[in-house]
């Protein structure tokens, strides 16, 4: 991968989308998700899947909780535009690659990425170098969070509207903001229009990881922290769910690693399941 696209495009980005490829590459089908046109915005040099953060057994929960979330928000947003939802919003889009790959679905809503400027302006880019475009009902909408901007008013500008259900999903966001900033973003998402959604997923404590699985959960925190990007919350499901309520959101379910496992990897013969680490919430207005 060119140099130029290292410092511009997000690293936890561009890594979540190899994660994806890889698991169609490397992990034996059937496949959860599949998804390589992630890979091809990356473009990267030969010889990438030699990464230390590629090994194919050491990175195999979390590559496995990657394709799991994705599948599962995916079916939820093709559950909710079959029953009229029109908008799909997804903070920290990163490289997510929804709109290329199912058009059939999204060409039916207006579909919101809000990412950094930078990372968003290389993505479009990439998107039209490779033949892609930008289809009408995909909308940029680029966020300089550090500078304060406010996500929500952004969307308003690119045409999102409040008063019509949407769905929200925001993955591998939460444990970068306070306790205050994640409650904050709930609080603003259950005053959205009645019938809206939010996938969310957040890191549980260290405590409620399986052992087996600790060592890297610290060496991940670790790598984090020193590149600038230190993790900041996590919940147990519990406190999750009751931040959810006090938001005011009308329901909130709890999807844990567990349940991902016994929906998408039962009867595996790789015995390839998904991290401890990670959890979703799933709350509706």
């Amino acid at each position: 991968m060119h140099d130029k696209r290292i410092e511009v495009a997000d690293r936890t980005a561009v890594r979540v989308a190899m994660w994806r490829a890889m698991h169609v590459q490397v992990d034996p089908a059937p496949h959860v998700f599949e998804d390589e046109i992630g890979l091809r915005l990356v473009a990267p040099e030969e010889g990438w899947r030699r990464r230390p953060d590629m090994a194919a057994q050491a990175t195999s929960r979390a590559r496995a909780s990657i394709v799991a979330r994705a599948r599962f928000i995916e079916e939820l947003v093709a559950e909710q535009a079959g029953h009229g939802v029109s908008q799909y919003v997804i903070l920290g889009a990163g490289l997510d690659t929804f709109a290329q790959r199912r058009p059939d679905i999204a060409s039916g809503l207006r579909v919101f990425e809000v990412d950094p400027p930078g990372p968003q302006s290389w993505k479009r880019q990439r998107l039209i170098e490779l033949g892609f475009g930008i289809p009408e009902w995909l909308r940029f909408v680029p966020v300089d969070f550090e500078a304060g901007s406010s996500w929500w008013e952004e969307l308003a500008k690119a045409g999102f509207d409040a008063a019509k259900p949407a769905v929200v999903a925001s993955t591998g966001v939460a444990m970068y903001l306070t306790r205050d900033a994640n409650a904050a973003t709930l609080r603003q998402i259950a005053a959205l229009a009645p019938g809206s959604t939010l996938a969310m997923t957040f890191m549980l404590p260290l405590e409620l990881v399986e052992p087996e699985e600790r060592p890297g959960r610290q060496a991940t925190e670790k790598f984090a922290g020193m590149a600038g990007t230190p993790f900041l919350s996590f919940f147990t499901p519990p406190e999750m769910m009751a931040l959810a309520s006090e938001a005011g959101f009308r329901e909130a379910q709890h999807v844990s690693a567990t349940g991902l496992a016994e929906r998408y990897f039962a009867g595996r013969a790789d015995g390839l399941r998904p991290s401890s680490s990670e959890e979703l919430l799933v709350a509706t207005t």
